[in-house]
C-alpha cells in the first residue's frame, strides 16, 4: 500500500493498534545492554495508559507448564524469553517461539446432509465422563474420495436417534459406528464445540472409546489464575423497583432472568463489545445509551478499548464473559444488550450477515412469508441460515460468515438476497429504506451489516410491554402460530430447559462455503433481473 489516499482510508476502516513488548532505546539512551526485565520497566513507564500503542504484558511462570496450559486452553502458543538477557538483533538462543498445534481424535457420530441427502460434513464427538458428547461438525478437509468412503461406512451402519445433548435437526443423521477421525482445530468453545475444525485423516487404528476429552486440570489452571479467589459479589440495589408497570415486573425480575439465562446467552457474547441501553426507572422512564464503561467498573469485569472515528478517541466497551457481569449490567438498569456483529479480535470480520425484517405497518403474517422465502433461497444456494425473534415486532435472519467477509461484503450479500426476495414477493416486501415509501410492506433491512452496527442480542430483554425477549427459533416454528412477542422473561426459561441445543448457535461456527454460495446467488440474482 503506497498511495496516501489508500493509507488514509485504511487508517479509518482498520485502525491499527501497536503492541510493544521491548524498548531498546529511550530519550537518546541505548538500552540494548540492559536486562530484558529492566527494558520492559522502562517501556511500562513510557507508554500512556490509553491510545493506539499498548504494552504487551507477560507472565513469569514455568515455561513448560505455560505451554501445556496454552495447549489445553486452545491458544496458538507462547514465546519464551530469558529475563536477564541483553537485546541481540535477529534470532538468538535468548528467546524461543513454541507453537501449539491442536489435533485430537473424535468419534464420527454421523453427518450433516445436503438437500440431496449427501454428506456435507461429519458430526463428531468425544467421551467425557463416560458419555459420548457432541463436539460439532467438520467439513473442511473432506475430499470426494473420503466422502465416498464414509458414504459406504454409513450405509452399513444402523441409524439411531440423536444422542442425549446432541442437536436433533432434520439435516443431521446419527449412526451407531466405530469410526474415528483425526481433526485439527483452533480451539474448543465454552459450549464444548470445535472452532474452525479441519478433517485430517481416517483413524482405523483407534477404537472410539479412546476418544476422550482432556479436561483442564487444576494444576495447570493454577499457573494462570491468581492465588486468591476473585470477589465478584454484586450488591443489588432497588430490587423491588417496578420496571414494567402493567405486568408488575421488577428490576429484580430482570436481574434474575439474566442470571438464569446466562448459560445460553454467554456463548453469544463471547469476546463481543456491548452497548447498553439503561432504564434506571423502568420502561416508562428516561433511558440512555452507554458505550463507555465508567472508571469505577470493578476490575473483574472485562473492558476492551476500541478506537472510534466518530469521537476520535478510544471507547472502553463492556465485554460480558461471566454470569456476574450480566448481573452487574442488569443492576445498572440495563434492559436490552446490543451487540457487535464481530468480536474484539476480528473486529472488521463479522461473524454473521443479518437480514432484519421490519414490518412497521405490515401484518406479521407477511414477515413470516418473507422469512420463509429467505430460508428457501438460502437452502437453494446452500447457505446455512438461522432465525430468531427480534423481541420487538420482526424477525432476524442470521447467515454465518465465519469471519471470511468484510462488513462491506456482508452488506452486498444481504442486498443481493434482499433484491432476489423482492422480485419473488413484490407485493409484501421492499428494500426501500424510507418508511413513508414502503406502502405497508415488510422492510428487508440489509444495511444493518455496516461496521459498528449493532443488533439486539439473542436472549436479551426488550423495553416493551410484556418484557419480550429475542429468542432463537427453528424454521419449523416460523408458522402462523408464531407471534413477535411470544417469548417473555416469564416463559423463556421454561422453553430453554426443554432444549438440547440452541437452534441458532450454529451461526457462530457453521461450516460454510461462502464463495460457492455467493456464486450460486449471483446466478439466481441475474436470472431474477432478466
Amino acid at each position: 500500500m503506497n498511495k496516501p489516499s489508500a493509507i488514509e482510508r485504511a487508517m479509518r476502516e482498520h485502525p491499527a493498534l501497536l503492541y510493544a513488548f521491548d524498548c531498546i532505546g529511550f530519550m537518546g539512551h541505548d538500552l540494548r545492554g540492559m536486562p530484558l526485565t529492566a527494558r520492559k520497566d522502562v517501556l511500562v513507564a513510557a507508554l500512556p495508559q490509553v491510545g493506539m500503542i499498548r504494552y504487551s504484558s507477560h507472565l513469569e511462570k514455568d515455561g513448560r507448564a505455560m505451554h501445556a496450559a496454552t495447549a489445553h486452553m486452545g491458544l496458538e502458543g507462547i514465546v519464551g524469553k530469558k529475563a536477564n538477557s541483553k537485546y541481540i538483533e535477529g534470532r538468538s538462543d535468548h528467546w524461543v517461539k513454541m507453537r501449539v498445534d491442536h489435533t485430537d481424535d473424535f468419534v464420527v457420530m454421523g453427518y450433516r446432509q445436503t438437500d440431496g441427502g449427501d454428506i456435507r460434513s461429519l458430526i463428531v464427538g468425544q467421551y467425557i465422563g463416560g458419555e459420548l458428547v457432541y463436539s460439532g461438525s467438520v467439513g473442511s478437509g473432506l475430499t470426494e474420495a473420503r466422502i465416498k468412503q464414509y458414504r459406504s461406512a454409513f450405509a452399513e451402519a444402523d441409524e439411531i436417534e440423536a444422542p442425549a445433548g446432541a442437536p436433533a435437526m432434520k439435516d443431521l443423521r446419527y449412526f451407531d459406528t466405530e469410526l474415528v477421525a483425526e481433526v485439527r482445530y483452533k480451539e474448543i468453545t465454552p459450549a464444548g464445540q470445535l472452532r474452525h475444525p479441519v478433517y485430517l485423516r481416517w483413524r482405523d487404528d483407534k477404537p472410539p472409546e479412546e476418544c476422550v476429552r482432556d479436561t483442564f486440570n487444576r494444576e495447570l489452571e493454577e499457573v494462570l489464575v491468581e492465588e486468591e479467589p476473585i470477589d465478584r459479589t454484586v450488591h443489588i440495589t432497588n430490587r423491588d423497583k417496578v420496571f414494567w408497570p402493567d405486568e408488575g415486573y421488577t428490576k429484580g425480575d430482570l436481574i434474575d432472568y439474566y442470571e438464569a439465562v446466562a448459560p445460553w446467552l454467554l456463548p453469544w457474547l463471547e469476546d463481543r463489545p456491548l452497548v447498553l441501553t439503561r432504564y434506571p426507572d423502568g420502561i416508562d422512564g428516561k433511558s440512555f445509551y452507554q458505550k463507555d464503561a465508567p472508571g469505577f467498573t470493578p476490575d473483574w469485569i472485562r473492558v476492551e478499548k476500541m478506537w472510534s472515528d466518530t469521537t476520535e478517541r478510544e471507547i472502553s466497551y463492556f465485554v460480558a464473559d461471566c454470569v456476574e457481569s450480566l448481573v452487574y449490567l442488569a443492576n445498572m438498569g440495563t434492559i436490552p444488550l446490543h451487540i457487535y456483529h464481530s468480536r474484539t479480535h476480528t473486529i472488521e470480520q463479522p461473524d454473521w450477515c443479518v437480514l432484519d425484517l421490519d414490518p412497521k405497518e405490515a401484518p406479521f403474517r407477511d414477515v413470516l412469508a418473507v422469512a420463509r422465502a429467505i430460508h428457501e433461497l438460502c437452502e437453494e444456494i446452500e447457505l446455512p441460515n438461522f432465525v430468531k425473534t427480534s423481541g420487538s415486532t420482526g424477525l432476524h435472519i442470521l447467515l454465518p460468515l465465519a469471519n471470511q467477509f468484510t462488513f462491506e461484503q456482508s452488506r452486498i450479500l444481504g442486498e443481493l438476497l434482499g433484491r432476489v426476495i423482492v422480485t419473488r414477493l413484490p407485493d409484501i416486501c421492499t428494500i426501500t429504506r424510507n418508511p413513508s415509501k414502503r406502502d405497508g410492506k415488510v422492510y428487508i433491512d440489509y444495511l444493518q451489516n455496516g461496521s459498528g452496527k449493532l443488533i439486539a442480542g439473542t436472549y436479551c430483554v426488550r423495553p416493551r410491554a410484556g418484557a419480550p425477549v429475542s429468542m432463537p427459533i427453528t424454521w419449523d416454528e416460523v408458522n402462523g402460530r408464531l407471534k413477535p412477542d411470544k417469548f417473555t422473561i416469564r416463559n423463556a426459561l421454561r422453553r430453554l430447559k426443554k432444549w438440547d441445543e440452541d437452534p441458532a448457535i450454529g451461526v457462530l461456527d457453521a461450516d460454510v462455503d461462502l464463495l460457492g454460495a455467493l456464486e450460486r446467488l449471483t446466478t439466481v440474482f441475474a436470472a431474477s433481473q432478466s
